[in-house]
């Protein structure tokens, strides 16, 4: 069965691949390498002993995405593809609103050329906004408060109503919480172009001396210390919780949604802590003023997902940041 991943050479779409084809599915990638390399391919076949076929396209080329199509008997979809800093996203919207919700308008009308109507859909915990209670249910309201988090909702319901109107379309949506960590090989993981807009790559770029310090927004908080809490979930049970939402597609009457988190929680200084303790390194880091739209606390609540798709998170704090550490060694620098 020949699945196609969107933006399948990029951090969860390049450990998605690893999984599938782990399980013996056929894999396509398209992406336009705007944030990845083609290396990553070379990585996945290390890993796997097998090779996904990659085609640089960008979804807004509608006439080579047909290209693809025609080329494979493509079952599925796992929509990964766009653009993902909460902060850039209010500097440029535009390209934003292009490269998230046009293409995925493109996407789903290729897949209806194609009479592909299976999607697993990349959204994100961001569409919830600041909670109102916790842990995050799927029902909690969705008030998005960025231009980031407004793409993935408007993706959502763009969704929903082609799934209202053809009773074919099967789609699940995985509103993911913090994505962290790297494969246990070491040899993928998160290598943002420029400077990290997420905290992990970002302390680990101070804990090698690439970066000065970390900026910690607010440490006033109603936390034990001070700082936000957040959901923290290796990549690799995120990977897996796609495999699990593919499984279980056909049995979607049209459109499902499922957080795929831990349900606990960690604090910006306790990540701090646990990979000083990994890494042996002090992560020097100054407080600064909180951003506006931020939560003390946000964490999910997976029993949907534990109980429908029989997938929970296996990996914790320890393990995910040893796996970081693991990559950025043989990654990033060679030490002495």
């Amino acid at each position: 069965m020949a699945i196609l991943l969107t933006g399948g050479t990029g951090y969860i779409g390049s450990h998605t691949a690893v999984e599938l084809l782990n399980k013996n599915y056929e894999v396509i990638i398209v992406d336009n390498l705007s944030n990845s390399s083609e290396d990553v391919i070379n990585d996945i076949q290390e890993i796997t002993g097998k090779r996904p076929t990659l085609y640089i396209v960008d979804l807004l080329e509608k006439d080579k995405l047909r290209t693809v199509f025609n080329k494979h008997n493509i079952q599925s979809v796992i929509h990964f593809a766009g653009l993902k800093a909460v902060g850039e996203s209010a500097q440029i919207p535009l390209n934003y609103y292009m490269n998230n919700v046009t293409t995925t308008l493109i996407l789903c009308e290729v897949m209806e050329e194609f009479n592909v109507h299976k999607l697993v859909f990349s959204s994100s915990a961001t569409v919830y906004g600041i909670p109102d209670k916790l842990p995050i249910t799927e029902e909690a309201t969705t008030t998005a408060l960025n231009p980031y988090g407004r793409t993935k909702l408007m993706c959502e319901k763009i969704l929903l109503d082609i799934a209202n109107s053809n009773e074919k379309w099967k789609i699940a949506m995985l509103r993911y919480f913090n994505p962290v960590g790297a494969h246990e090989s070491g040899l993928i993981g998160e290598k943002p172009i420029g400077i990290p807009n997420n905290l992990m790559p970002y302390v680990t770029k101070v804990a090698i001396g690439e970066l000065e310090s970390l900026n910690i927004y607010g440490n006033d908080y109603p936390t034990s210390d001070g700082t936000g809490i957040r959901d923290y979930i290796h990549v690799s049970d995120l990977a897996r919780g796609h495999i699990s939402a593919l499984n279980h597609i056909n049995k979607i009457d049209s459109v499902d949604i499922f957080n795929l988190g831990t349900g606990q929680g960690y604090s910006v200084l306790e990540v701090v802590n646990e990979i000083e303790k990994v890494t042996g390194k002090n992560i020097a880091y100054e407080i600064k003023d909180r951003r506006v739209g931020d939560a003390a606390k946000s964490y999910a609540d997976p029993s949907k997902a534990n109980t429908i798709l029989n997938w929970e998170a296996e990996k914790g704090l320890s393990e995910i940041c040893e796996d970081i550490w693991n990559f950025v060694e043989k990654s990033y620098v060679k030490y002495d």
